[in-house]
């Protein structure tokens, strides 16, 4: 790939004083933090309001618990507001798994029941339904849904595996692994036409999207507030509509149990719930700042300029400037991939997630889908182009240098 063929690098966003817009974080500078997609990052105002928070459930635990039913109910109204749903259907849960959980442990048994998921699914989600299929005596159904599907083959295949006997179907909105969405409203709008309940594993779409739950007909949706939201790390919501929703309760059962669906998750005993009062703080942040919209723009901007570069880097190493075909591609993230004999399956891009970051000095994002190794590119506004570019020049070299000696060890008699 030719230089001039290359997007123009988006100008970094700044803060209202023309600070860098990093500086709103507290951000290890001696890394680069190139996988917000992960485990996000929290701004600084929303650190101190949770600290602040904290001293305050500290200082008189006896006032602050009794009274934590009602803040929860206020921080629903705005975590609500932000989704586009009724306060009335969100309940919070500390992250996706955990809202996975409460809808799998929730459901009525259902013997020898299918479970339907697909093969980009969440791992920890997928061994979840495993589990939930074993405790039925059924099993789970896997769709093969190829990378570079488009959303009709990607429902097509989906819509293959139901039957009589599918009782759950799940399905990611935004696939962890590879990047991609899926067609959720195509196979929502299929499950509600059988009477199948439908789960959607939205853990990367609240922020990223502008309005995840449109369109969507699920009975229940789960998505993370600390990936793309920047809330304080264990934030989620968990929207459920349809009878179904009441027969939700939270893993702890506390003395809400017998308040009706979403009340009941707002009393969880000595639970630390100060980073749920804390979200609104980072989501208004983002939006005070730069606007969602903006901020989503630059995100992908941002994203379709690392990936030419790196595409263009990895050419050296590939042999090939092919960008990833993903089938439905999602705004802010995009696949890049590595060399053969990197990441080829999770726990080998695991190991290497580990090892970039303690010798090469950067936080990115390794996957694997099908044995191919990837690097998961996801974009945020403290990132700017000097991020990628450094990962071009710097580390990808050394990359290359590893899947030789890699292929070299697998050669060897």
């Amino acid at each position: 790939m030719s230089e001039t063929e290359v997007t123009t690098a988006p100008s970094p966003l700044m803060l209202a004083d023309g600070r860098p817009a990093a500086l709103a974080w507290s951000l290890d500078p001696a890394l680069r933090h190139l996988n917000h997609g992960s485990f996000g990052a929290v701004p600084l105002v929303a650190q101190e309001r949770q600290q602040r928070l904290r001293a305050e459930m500290e200082r008189s635990p006896v006032v602050w618990f009794p009274a934590l039913p009602q803040r929860l109910a206020t921080s629903r109204v705005d975590i609500a507001a932000f989704l586009g749903t009724a306060p009335d259907r969100l309940a919070l849960v500390p992250n996706a798994s955990a809202g996975v959980s409460v809808v799998y442990a929730s459901l009525m048994h259902r013997p020898r029941g299918e479970i339907v998921v697909t093969d980009h699914g969440y791992g920890a989600v997928t061994m979840g339904a495993q589990r939930l299929a074993r405790r039925w005596g059924g099993r789970v159904r896997t769709a093969r849904v190829p990378l570079d599907a488009d959303e009709q083959q990607a429902y097509q295949a989906v819509a293959a595996e139901l039957s009589e006997d599918t009782a759950l179907v799940v399905v990611d909105q935004i696939t962890s692994p590879t990047a991609r969405r899926m067609p959720v409203d195509l196979i929502g709008a299929e499950a509600h036409r059988r009477g199948i309940p439908f789960l959607v594993d939205a853990a990367h779409a609240p922020g990223l999207i502008a309005a995840p739950l449109a369109g969507v007909q699920a009975d229940f949706w789960v998505g993370n507030l600390h990936k793309w939201g920047c809330a304080p790390r264990g934030t989620a919501a968990l929207v459920a509509q349809g009878p179904l929703s009441e027969h939700l309760h939270p893993l702890i059962d506390s003395w809400g149990a017998a308040d009706p669906y979403p009340d009941r998750f707002d009393q969880q005993g000595t639970v630390d719930a100060t980073a749920y009062l804390a979200a609104h703080t980072a989501l208004d942040f983002m939006e005070r700042t730069w606007g969602w919209g903006t901020a989503r723009r630059y995100m992908d901007d941002l994203a379709s300029y690392a990936e030419q570069i790196l595409t263009a880097a990895f050419a050296e190493v590939n042999g090939s400037d092919e960008p990833v075909d993903v089938g439905m591609p999602v705004p802010g993230m995009r696949l890049v991939r590595l060399p053969a004999a990197l990441g080829a399956s999770r726990v080998e891009a695991d190991s290497l997630r580990d090892r970039v970051a303690e010798e090469l000095g950067v936080e990115a994002a390794f996957t694997s889908f099908d044995g191919v190794g990837y690097l998961r590119l996801s974009a945020h506004v403290y990132n700017t182009a000097a991020d990628y570019e450094y990962f071009a020049e710097a580390c990808v070299p050394i990359l290359g240098e590893w899947a030789r000696a890699a292929r070299e060890t697998h050669a060897a008699p």
